[in-house]
């Protein structure tokens, strides 16, 4: 009999939750659109402005909710809408920020993945991209949870700094909402629902006001185009609503402690020893001799579904631009995949996978 297939690719997509697909169940059956005055568009409104706000109490945020089609959309609305002039954003950004001739200023990260926060400061150049003057300020951009090497960066500190030197911040928690606390702190978050175990093409960018922002749409207040996707509104709100506290019962996680210390005894690297803030649902690590090209490749053939790096760079033949900005060797860097947790994963999934990764690594 055949083992069943083992996904360990979360922070790629996390299948959908049961409460989730009744909730896009639900919304398919309000077909009206949300925009319309007649009865049954006022029905679909109303179930959209009650989605708005169970997704802000799930989330514990102040402010306010622009639906969009998902993290990119909302880092692109964030990033050309912004009441700024100027953008700024850490070397370990997602692709959907690292875009174009855009941001003007990467922000360096410490090899142990941190952003070098203290570079924003007046002191130090190009200081005038931080001016307190509303005509010149900027918009930062700080990752919430590395999507290839779960560090989490400070937060706290990264709004001081931003809002000591007159910027706005702007923090993608795609890997993080629902897993942990939203940074009330920063003035506008990215969130995607197919990150939770909620539908894909939907997700929100969160703003403290809305005066953060110039409008150019007519939906959504008149900051976004485009009728709302009230099924995947619906499922996003049923998926954050089922998130539990912790995400993953620790238990399950639990082999993953011996399994380092086997990984580094065969000389293997673990990512996680050098990071500032690992988080435990995301894990970085490089296989002695083995490309991670092949090892992705061997593990998809026994059954175990994992990546090298972002989905949306893991495809392509180019270095994690996260791990060089880390000044992660290049040897490791081609070594190393990616190993996410979800609300599906089981300890024995865990215990398999590193099962699996010993084995391949001995008969290397």
């Amino acid at each position: 009999m055949t083992a069943a297939r083992v996904y360990l690719d979360h922070a790629a997509t996390s299948p959908l939750r049961p409460e989730a697909r009744a909730g896009v169940e639900r919304g398919l059956s309000l077909w009206a659109n949300p925009s319309s005055p007649h009865a049954e568009g006022r029905a679909a409104r109303a179930a959209l402005e009650d989605a708005r706000a169970r997704i802000k109490a799930a989330l514990d945020w102040p402010g306010e909710v622009i639906f969009t089609s998902g993290a990119s959309e909302a880092a692109e609305l964030a990033l050309d809408a912004a009441n700024t002039v100027h953008d700024v954003a850490t070397a370990v950004e997602h692709d959907a920020v690292l875009r174009g001739d855009r941001p003007e200023w990467t922000l360096p990260v410490l090899p142990d993945g941190a952003a070098d926060l203290r570079m924003l400061s007046r002191e130090s150049e190009p200081s005038t991209l931080m001016l307190g003057d509303p005509d010149n300020r900027s918009l930062v951009a700080v990752q919430h949870v590395n999507s290839e090497t779960g560090n989490r960066q400070h937060i706290g500190f990264a709004a001081e700094v931003v809002h000591d030197n007159g910027g706005l911040l702007l923090v993608d928690c795609a890997q993080s909402a629902g897993k942990f606390a939203l940074p009330q702190m920063a003035d506008m978050a990215i969130v995607s629902a197919h990150k939770f175990g909620g539908p894909v093409g939907i997700g929100a960018l969160l703003v403290q006001d809305y005066a953060m922002l110039h409008p150019g749409g007519g939906q959504e207040r008149g900051y976004r185009r485009g009728t709302e996707n009230l099924p995947g509104i619906l499922g996003m709100a049923a998926a954050l609503e089922a998130c539990g506290d912790p995400y993953i019962d620790p238990a399950v996680l639990e082999p993953l402690e011996a399994f380092a210390g086997e990984v580094r005894a065969l000389g293997g690297a673990w990512l996680a020893d050098r990071l500032s803030d690992p988080t435990p649902y995301i894990r970085a690590i490089a296989m002695p001799g083995v490309s991670g090209q092949a090892q992705v490749m061997r593990f998809d053939m026994a059954g175990i579904a994992v990546s090298q790096g972002s989905a949306c760079s893991s495809g392509t033949m180019k270095r994690s631009h996260v791990l060089t900005a880390m000044g992660v060797a290049d040897d490791i860097a081609d070594r190393t995949i990616r190993v996410s947790f979800g609300w599906t994963t089981t300890r024995a999934e865990v215990e398999r996978f590193c099962e699996s990764w010993l084995a391949m690594a001995r008969s290397a």
